[in-house]
C-alpha cells in the first residue's frame, strides 16, 4: 500500500496545476505595444542582422549562452530500461530542474524518437545553433559511446553524457580522498569493477587519467569476468578484458584494494569484503540498493572507507555534485567541448573542497555539529553552497588552459561574485531546513486532524521522516476521511480531547492550566472544560512534554489559535510580546517579513524587541540577517512620528546588539536598489549587501506586503512563524495548501529541536509510530 501511495503522490505532483515541472518565462518586459515591437517585429530584425554579420553575436543577443539541451531517446532510463522517448520526458524535465536550481542554467528537454546512432547524431548536430551545450542522458551502451564521441568531434559546443562522466567525476574525487586517508597510491592499487556499462567504462578511464594502472583493473559484467577467452564481449569491453582466466567475483575480491560497484544490489557479501586487502575502499553505487549495505560492509571491516549512491548514509556519490557546475564553467567561457582536463579539474576541485572547513549551514542541513574530512566525509555534500563557486571556476580555468575556451574570464573575483548572485548563497534555506528536520524528527500535534489537507500532510510527514504526527479530533471521522481519500494514517495516534479515553489527561491538564491562569479569569470548572478544546489540549500536550510542537489554524481564526498558546505555554524569558514572521522564497533568495500577524501598532521599543526576535530566529537557520527598517521616509526625510518611530527602533536595536546589520528608516525601493542607496545614502550600513529582512512599522503594512507578494506569485510563503513563545506552536493561514502545511511542519520540528529536550527517538520506539516507520523504510 505504501508504494501505491507514493506513486499517487508522485503522479499528483506532476499533474497538478500546470502539468510537468518546467515552463518558459520571458526575461524582458513584454507588457506594452512598444515592448512587443522590440521583442518581435520590427525591432527583432536588428539583433538578427547583427548576428548575421557576426555569428558570435548570438551569445550577446539571445539565450544561447545559458541554454543546455537535455537529450535522450529513452533507451536506458534510470532503473526503468528502454521505455521510449515519451516515457523518458519526466526524467529529462527533472534534469532540467536540477540544472536550474543548482547552477541557474536554462534547459530545454528534447526526447528523440530515434535508436539509430548515426541518425541520432545528425538530429542533435542540427540543433547546435540553438544551444550553448548538450547534456546526453539515458542512452544505452554501446550506442552512447559512439554518439558522444561523434558529437564531440563535430560540434563546437560542450557535449557530455552525464551517465558516463558524472558518476566518473564524482567517484574519482571520492577515490582520491579515500586513497589519501587509507595511505595508498593510485598507481599501485588493485581495482575490482562490478558492472561494465557506460558508467563503469567512464570511471575506469578517468581513474587511469589520475594514475591508475590499466593492468590493475578486473572488470565484471552480468555474465562474469571480462577475459580474452570470452567470445561474447562487445568491442568496448575488450579493452578491460584483463583477467587471465575465468574467475568468480569472490576470487577477484581477495586482496583487492578498491571495489567499484555499478551493477545491482547485494552483489557482494561481507565475506568478500573481509577478503580484501588492508584498508579497503568500497564504492557500492547501485541504486536504490547498493551492492552491499553500509551496515554490512562497515561491520565486516573497521578499516573500510565506504561510499554509496544513497543520501541516508555518509559519502553519497551523487551526480548533482558535478554536471550543473561543469556545464556552468564550460558555458561561461564558451568552451568548444568538455575535455579530459576540464573533467580532471572538476575532480580535483571536489576533492579539495571536502578537505576545507564545512560551513555551518551545511552542518545544520545534515544535523551534524562539525563535519570534518575523514572516513565518513570524503566528498562534499550536495547542499554545500560553495560547490558553484568552487567547481565552475576550476572547470572554466581548465578550459582556458587547454585552449578550448573562446571567451576567457579576466577577473576571477568578479566571476565568483556573479556566480554567488545567480542563486544567492542563502537560497537553499528550505532544503536545509528539511534536511535538518529529518535528522532529528519531533512529535507534531495537529489540532485540526479532521481535515483532508492535514491528513495528506501527516502521511507525507511520517513517510518522509520529517516528524511524528499526532492527530487530534474525532477518531471515527478522521478514519472515515482517510479511508474515503486513500490516505494511509496507520500507526498515527488519534486523540479525541472530548472523549472518555482522554478524561484523565484532560483533568490533569486542567489542573496545570488552573495553576497558570487561576488568577487571570479561569476557575477550576472552566480550566477543565476548556481542555475539551483541541487547541488548548494540543498546547498543553506541548507544555507537558507529551508532544514537541503544535500546528493549528487551518480552519480557525488567528486569535482563536494564538490565544491558547499564550495562555498555556507563555513567552520566552525576557520576551514581553510575541510576533509573527513570514519567510518568503523569492528569486532574490529568502526574505523574512515581520511583524505580519500579531502587533497592531507597536511602539519603538516593541519594534526593536520584534527585530531582535526575528534576527535570533534567522540566525538559527544559519543565515546572517541584513535588516531594513521600512517606512515611507528615508533617513529623516520626514519628521513625522511614524518616520521617527522606525529610526528610534533601529537605534534601540543598535544599543542592545551593535553588531547586527541593520539600517533605516527607508523606503522598500531603497532597500532593494543598491545603486540608489550608494548614490543617495553612502552612509547606509546595507550598501553592497543583499537585504533579506524587512521590519514593518505596523501590522497593516506588514500583512498587506505579505499578501501582495503571495497573491502576485512573486514568492512562495512559509508562515506565519510565531516568535517569542517558550515552546513551538505555529499557526497556519486559513486554507493553507498541503505543501504549506509540510513546510510549516519542518519549521516547527527545527524549532522544537532547539526548544525541547525530550528524548523523542526513545519515546517513538515504544509507540505505534515505530511499526509504521519501519514499514515505510522497507517499502522505499
Amino acid at each position: 500500500m505504501q508504494n501505491d501511495l507514493r506513486k499517487q503522490q508522485a503522479l499528483e505532483y506532476h499533474a497538478n496545476g500546470r502539468p510537468g515541472k518546467i515552463e518558459v518565462v520571458p526575461t524582458k518586459e513584454a507588457k506594452t505595444q512598444r515592448d512587443l515591437s522590440l521583442a518581435y517585429s520590427p525591432g527583432v530584425a536588428f539583433p538578427c542582422l547583427e548576428i548575421a554579420e557576426n555569428i558570435e553575436n548570438v551569445y550577446k543577443y539571445t539565450a544561447k549562452g545559458n541554454l543546455v539541451a537535455v537529450i535522450s531517446n529513452g533507451s536506458a532510463v534510470l532503473g526503468l530500461g528502454n521505455i521510449g522517448p515519451e516515457a523518458s520526458k519526466p526524467v529529462m524535465e527533472g534534469k532540467g530542474v536540477l540544472f536550474k536550481i543548482f547552477a541557474d542554467i536554462d534547459v530545454f528537454d528534447i526526447e528523440i524518437d530515434e535508436k539509430d546512432p548515426e541518425k541520432f547524431v545528425q538530429i542533435v548536430k542540427a540543433l547546435q545553433p540553438t544551444f550553448g551545450g548538450i547534456n546526453l542522458e539515458d542512452i544505452k551502451a554501446p550506442e552512447c559511446f559512439y554518439i558522444e564521441k561523434k558529437l564531440k568531434d563535430e560540434l563546437q559546443i560542450p557535449v557530455m553524457h552525464d551517465d558516463q562522466h558524472g558518476t566518473a567525476i564524482i567517484s574519482a574525487a571520492a577515490l582520491l580522498n579515500a586513497l589519501e586517508i587509507q595511505k595508498k597510491k593510485i598507481e599501485k592499487v588493485k581495482f575490482v569493477v562490478n558492472g561494465a556499462g557506460a558508467a563503469a567504462m567512464a570511471c575506469s578511464h578517468l581513474y587511469e587519467s589520475l594514475g591508475a594502472k590499466h593492468e590493475n583493473f578486473i572488470m565484471f559484467d552480468r555474465k562474469g569476468v571480462l577475459h580474452k577467452g570470452r567470445t561474447d564481449l562487445e568491442e568496448f569491453k575488450l579493452k578491460f578484458a584483463n583477467a587471465n582466466t575465468d574467475m568468480s567475483l569472490s576470487q577477484a575480491m581477495k586482496d583487492a584494494d578498491v571495489f567499484i560497484g555499478l551493477s545491482v544490489g547485494n552483489a557482494i557479501t561481507a565475506e568478500m569484503v573481509k577478503s580484501m586487502a588492508k584498508n579497503p575502499i568500497v564504492f557500492a553505487m547501485a541504486n536504490p540498493d547498493p551492492e552491499i549495505s553500509w551496515e554490512e560492509a562497515t561491520s565486516a571491516r573497521k578499516d573500510i572507507i565506504m561510499a554509496t549512491g544513497r543520501s541516508d548514509y555518509p559519502n553519497q556519490v551523487n551526480n548533482v555534485l558535478g554536471f550543473p557546475y561543469i556545464f556552468r564553467g564550460a558555458l561561461d567561457v564558451r568552451a568548444k567541448q568538455i575535455n579530459e582536463a576540464m573533467k580532471l579539474a572538476a575532480v580535483k576541485a571536489l576533492a579539495e573542497l571536502a578537505k576545507t572547513p564545512v560551513p555551518d549551514i551545511v552542518n545544520m542541513a545534515y544535523g551534524e555539529k562539525n563535519i570534518v574530512f575523514g572516513r565518513d566525509y570524503i566528498i562534499p555534500k550536495p547542499l554545500d553552497p560553495r560547490l558553484l563557486i568552487t567547481v565552475a571556476p576550476a572547470v572554466a580555468k581548465a578550459a582556458m588552459e587547454s585552449n578550448v575556451a573562446q571567451f576567457p574570464i579576466l577577473d576571477w573575483n568578479k566571476y565568483t561574485t556573479q556566480l554567488n548572485k545567480r542563486l544567492g548563497l542563502d537560497n537553499q534555506v528550505l532544503r536545509v531546513i528539511g534536511n535538518k528536520a529529518k535528522r532529528n524528527p519531533k512529535r507534531i500535534v495537529f489540532a485540526e486532524a479532521d481535515n483532508i489537507k492535514i491528513l495528506k500532510a501527516a502521511q507525507i510527514i511520517i513517510d518522509e521522516g520529517i516528524g511524528y504526527p499526532i492527530l487530534l479530533g474525532n477518531e471515527i471521522k478522521i478514519k472515515q476521511i482517510a479511508l474515503e481519500n486513500g490516505i494511509d494514517i496507520e500507526g498515527l495516534p488519534i486523540l479525541d480531547s472530548k472523549s472518555d479515553a482522554t478524561e484523565e489527561k484532560r483533568n490533569l491538564y486542567g489542573e496545570i492550566f488552573l495553576r497558570k491562569r487561576g488568577r487571570k479569569g479561569f476557575n477550576a470548572y472552566e480550566a477543565k472544560k476548556i481542555m475539551r478544546d483541541r487547541n488548548y489540549y494540543g498546547c498543553m500536550m506541548v507544555e507537558c512534554g507529551d508532544a514537541d510542537c503544535m500546528i493549528s489554524g487551518l480552519a480557525k481564526n488567528y486569535p482563536d489559535t494564538i490565544r491558547p498558546a499564550i495562555q498555556t505555554i507563555g513567552t520566552e524569558e525576557g520576551v514581553s510580546k510575541i510576533a509573527g514572521m513570514y519567510l518568503m522564497l523569492t528569486k532574490k533568495g529568502p526574505i523574512f517579513l515581520a511583524d505580519t500577524t500579531v502587533n497592531f501598532n507597536p511602539t519603538a521599543q516593541e519594534i526593536a524587541d520584534i527585530t531582535l526576535l526575528v534576527a535570533k530566529e534567522i540566525q538559527q537557520f544559519n543565515i546572517t540577517p541584513r535588516i531594513a527598517m521600512l517606512s515611507y521616509s528615508n533617513f529623516g526625510s520626514s519628521s513625522s512620528p511614524e518616520a521617527r518611530l522606525m529610526n528610534e527602533a533601529r537605534n534601540l536595536v543598535k544599543q542592545k546588539t551593535p553588531s547586527l546589520i541593520i539600517d533605516g528608516e527607508m523606503q522598500a525601493s531603497v532597500a532593494f536598489n543598491n545603486e540608489m542607496m550608494k548614490e543617495n545614502y553612502p552612509f547606509c550600513e546595507l550598501i553592497d549587501m543583499q537585504v533579506n529582512t524587512l521590519i514593518f512599522p505596523n501590522l497593516a503594512s506588514g500583512n498587506i506586503a505579505y499578501n501582495l507578494l503571495k497573491e502576485l506569485d512573486t514568492a512562495d510563503a512559509i508562515g506565519p512563524i510565531l516568535l517569542g513563545l517558550k515552546k513551538p506552536v505555529h499557526i497556519l493561514q486559513l486554507g493553507s495548501s498541503v505543501r504549506s502545511i509540510i513546510n510549516m511542519a519542518m519549521i516547527a520540528v527545527v524549532d522544537a529541536q532547539i526548544k525541547t529536550k525530550a528524548p523523542t527517538e526513545e519515546i517513538v520506539k515504544k509507540s505505534r509510530w515505530w511499526k509504521r516507520i519501519n514499514k515505510a523504510k522497507q517499502e522505499m
